[in-house]
């Protein structure tokens, strides 16, 4: 069993940057693709950015390509989201996730994003 904490969330202005933080404990996660999600209010649960174990590609949104930066440390067992030009649509809950057989297995309990124009 894997636990995932999330970290970093907060309140910013429009155009600003803010590091998320997911830290893992518990059975290893290094060799789980690791994702970032968000949940704004009243919408669905949607994808943000992933990355492979080792290898492969890393995927973002179409909404946040370009700004944001997913990485990981496997020495660290931890996982970052560096979220740039922040606009106030990005405002959500954003949840860490670790999938294994090709599903989302296991998730944060997630933090609190707030963007002001």
């Amino acid at each position: 069993q894997v636990q995932l904490v999330e970290s970093g969330g907060g309140l910013v202005q429009a155009g600003g940057s803010l590091r998320l933080s997911c830290a893992a404990s518990g059975r290893t996660f290094s060799r789980d693709t690791m994702g970032w999600f968000r949940q704004a209010p009243g919408k669905e649960r949607e994808f943000v950015a992933a990355t492979p174990w080792i290898g492969g590609t890393t995927g973002y949104a179409a909404s946040v390509k370009g700004r944001f930066t997913i990485s990981r440390d496997r020495a660290n067992n931890a996982v970052y989201l560096q979220m740039n030009s922040l606009q106030p649509e990005d405002t959500a809950v954003y949840y860490c996730a670790g999938q294994r057989s090709l599903a989302w297995a296991y998730w944060g309990q997630g933090t609190q994003v707030t963007v002001s124009s």
